[in-house]
């Protein structure tokens, strides 16, 4: 059920990014389509302009969405309190999320022109996706604790272990002997003879478990060493966006921009 469940919320946050960027670009690509001299004869400046109704209110909640996306996540990583309120593979995935939708939102709020230290903004806002999604890649081929602690070498290497005895004392399977996909599904179907379709699943994913931890294993070092690199190019203009989307709040208020309030 929970595989389900977490399938099912990745699908929901893809859609809800897609019909964003789908309702977004329908209401508004002629407008965004206009040399930008032209855009103030258009009926739809008023709203789609970035101090515009609906510009405007992009650019309020699409930050909305980074700052709790990325302070969210931050929280539920390093302070003691947040280490128990669910799995940090999930926070992560609602991380990614809710800076994407607000990534997408920013970006129509500035109606695709941009310059000056907006730009500068934007393009780190930009990197910071992006090298966002590369550090999902590095961090999900890390082993990691329920907890999302990360798991040392031997760790690995002592579940791999377990595995081997479990397969080994219960089903009589050395995993070892295991040198290809065709060949264990032909000692699938050997065993499947004596034991049961629950145990034959099992068999299958401890087997599937088993491949996993190996490659974990022999990949463990080189994806760690990647993984601290990836944090000098994000952290980085993830602070850079931050401080300069600040001084972009706080030139807008400056300037009277507040929006319905």
């Amino acid at each position: 059920m929970k595989i389900f469940v977490h399938k099912l919320s990745l699908i929901i946050y893809s859609t809800i990014v897609l019909i964003a960027i789908a309702g977004l670009t329908y209401n508004g690509l002629t407008y965004y389509n206009l040399p930008i001299e032209e855009r103030y004869f258009s009926q739809l400046d008023v709203l789609l302009k970035p101090s515009g109704f609906i510009g405007h209110g992009l650019g309020i909640i699409g930050t909305l969405l980074i700052v709790v996306g990325q302070f969210g996540y931050m929280a539920r990583k390093r302070l003691k309190i947040f280490s128990r309120i669910g799995v940090l593979k999930y926070w992560l995935e609602l991380h990614i999320f809710l800076t994407t939708l607000g990534t997408v939102f920013v970006l129509f709020h500035t109606t695709f022109k941009f310059g000056g230290l907006v730009s500068v903004g934007f393009w780190s806002l930009v990197i910071v996706w992006v090298s966002g999604v590369v550090g999902r890649y590095l961090y999900l081929h890390i082993p990691h604790t329920i907890e999302g602690r990360e798991l040392s070498l031997q760790e690995v290497k002592d579940l791999k272990n377990e595995l081997d005895l479990e397969l080994k004392n219960k089903y009589d399977i050395d995993f070892s002997e295991i040198k290809s996909t065709k060949y264990s599904q032909l000692r699938l179907k050997h065993i499947s003879k004596n034991i049961s379709k629950d145990d034959l699943k099992k068999v299958k994913q401890l087997i599937r478990d088993e491949k996993r931890a190996s490659k974990r294993i022999e990949h463990l070092s080189m994806m760690q060493n990647l993984f601290k690199y990836w944090h000098v190019a994000h952290l980085p203009f993830a602070l850079i966006m931050l401080i300069i989307m600040v001084i972009h709040v706080g030139v807008s208020l400056f300037f009277g921009y507040k929006w319905i309030f």
